[in-house]
Protein backbone atom coordinates (compact mmCIF):
# COMPACT_ATOMS: atom_id res chain seq x y z
CA UNK A 1 0.00 0.00 0.00
CA UNK A 2 0.81 3.53 -0.89
CA UNK A 3 -0.22 6.87 0.69
CA UNK A 4 -0.25 10.09 -0.79
CA UNK A 5 -1.40 13.21 0.61
CA UNK A 6 -2.58 16.33 -1.53
CA UNK A 7 -3.65 20.06 -1.17
CA UNK A 8 -5.92 22.19 -2.87
CA UNK A 9 -7.82 25.59 -1.94
CA UNK A 10 -11.57 26.14 -2.96
CA UNK A 11 -12.59 29.69 -4.06
CA UNK A 12 -13.38 31.37 -0.28
CA UNK A 13 -17.10 31.97 -0.84
CA UNK A 14 -19.35 30.46 1.93
CA UNK A 15 -22.20 29.79 -0.72
CA UNK A 16 -19.79 27.53 -2.57
CA UNK A 17 -18.08 25.63 -0.47
CA UNK A 18 -21.43 24.29 1.01
CA UNK A 19 -22.02 23.58 -2.34
CA UNK A 20 -19.30 21.80 -3.38
CA UNK A 21 -19.35 19.54 0.33
CA UNK A 22 -22.89 18.69 -0.67
CA UNK A 23 -21.64 17.46 -3.99
CA UNK A 24 -19.25 14.97 -1.84
CA UNK A 25 -21.53 13.74 -0.07
CA UNK A 26 -22.96 11.53 -2.63
CA UNK A 27 -20.31 11.95 -5.69
CA UNK A 28 -21.70 10.45 -8.76
CA UNK A 29 -21.14 6.53 -9.06
CA UNK A 30 -18.93 6.67 -12.25
CA UNK A 31 -16.80 9.06 -9.99
CA UNK A 32 -16.45 6.61 -7.78
CA UNK A 33 -15.82 4.00 -10.02
CA UNK A 34 -13.15 5.77 -11.35
CA UNK A 35 -11.21 6.23 -8.39
CA UNK A 36 -11.38 2.44 -7.49
CA UNK A 37 -10.28 1.57 -10.80
CA UNK A 38 -7.78 3.38 -10.98
CA UNK A 39 -6.20 1.30 -7.50
CA UNK A 40 -6.69 4.05 -5.01
CA UNK A 41 -8.52 1.77 -2.17
CA UNK A 42 -9.31 4.60 0.30
CA UNK A 43 -9.70 8.62 -0.38
CA UNK A 44 -10.78 10.84 2.38
CA UNK A 45 -10.83 14.96 2.44
CA UNK A 46 -10.55 17.23 4.81
CA UNK A 47 -11.19 21.08 5.00
CA UNK A 48 -9.86 23.54 7.03
CA UNK A 49 -11.75 26.89 5.61
CA UNK A 50 -11.41 26.99 1.93
CA UNK A 51 -7.90 24.53 2.34
CA UNK A 52 -8.82 21.27 1.02
CA UNK A 53 -6.34 18.14 2.07
CA UNK A 54 -6.60 15.06 0.39
CA UNK A 55 -5.37 10.91 1.78
CA UNK A 56 -5.22 8.42 -0.52
CA UNK A 57 -4.21 5.29 -0.15
CA UNK A 58 -3.63 2.97 -3.21
CA UNK A 59 -2.51 -0.28 -4.17
CA UNK A 60 1.49 -0.46 -4.85
CA UNK A 61 0.97 -0.48 -8.61
CA UNK A 62 -1.28 2.82 -8.67
CA UNK A 63 0.31 5.54 -11.13
CA UNK A 64 -0.97 9.00 -11.13
CA UNK A 65 -0.52 9.22 -14.76
CA UNK A 66 -2.12 6.25 -15.62
CA UNK A 67 -4.85 7.64 -13.57
CA UNK A 68 -4.76 11.09 -15.67
CA UNK A 69 -5.12 9.49 -19.03
CA UNK A 70 -7.81 7.34 -18.20
CA UNK A 71 -9.18 10.44 -16.69
CA UNK A 72 -8.77 12.18 -19.79
CA UNK A 73 -10.38 9.37 -22.21
CA UNK A 74 -13.73 9.44 -19.89
CA UNK A 75 -16.43 12.02 -20.52
CA UNK A 76 -17.78 11.42 -17.60
CA UNK A 77 -14.89 12.48 -15.08
CA UNK A 78 -14.30 15.00 -17.52
CA UNK A 79 -17.58 16.42 -16.81
CA UNK A 80 -17.51 16.09 -13.24
CA UNK A 81 -13.46 17.74 -13.13
CA UNK A 82 -14.93 20.27 -14.82
CA UNK A 83 -18.06 21.00 -12.45
CA UNK A 84 -15.58 21.03 -9.57
CA UNK A 85 -13.33 23.78 -11.78
CA UNK A 86 -16.16 26.18 -10.20
CA UNK A 87 -15.55 25.76 -6.95
CA UNK A 88 -11.78 25.19 -6.68
CA UNK A 89 -8.61 27.43 -7.40
CA UNK A 90 -5.20 26.62 -7.65
CA UNK A 91 -3.31 26.28 -4.22
CA UNK A 92 -0.30 28.91 -4.13
CA UNK A 93 2.92 27.35 -5.49
CA UNK A 94 0.68 25.29 -7.97
CA UNK A 95 2.28 25.44 -11.34
CA UNK A 96 -0.19 26.61 -14.47
CA UNK A 97 -3.35 23.93 -14.78
CA UNK A 98 -2.51 21.70 -11.64
CA UNK A 99 -4.92 20.88 -9.16
CA UNK A 100 -4.31 18.89 -6.03
CA UNK A 101 -0.66 19.35 -5.53
CA UNK A 102 1.51 16.40 -3.93
CA UNK A 103 2.36 17.35 -0.45
CA UNK A 104 5.93 16.15 1.08
CA UNK A 105 6.41 14.36 4.05
CA UNK A 106 8.15 15.93 6.60
CA UNK A 107 7.55 13.93 9.66
CA UNK A 108 6.30 10.10 10.88
CA UNK A 109 5.56 9.34 14.47
CA UNK A 110 6.73 5.60 14.05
Amino acid sequence: MKKFCLALDLKNDEKLIAEYEEYHKAIWPEIQASILNSGITNMEIYRFSNRLFMIMETTDSFSFEAKATADKADAKNEEWENLMWNYQQAIPGAKPGEKWVLMDKIFSLV
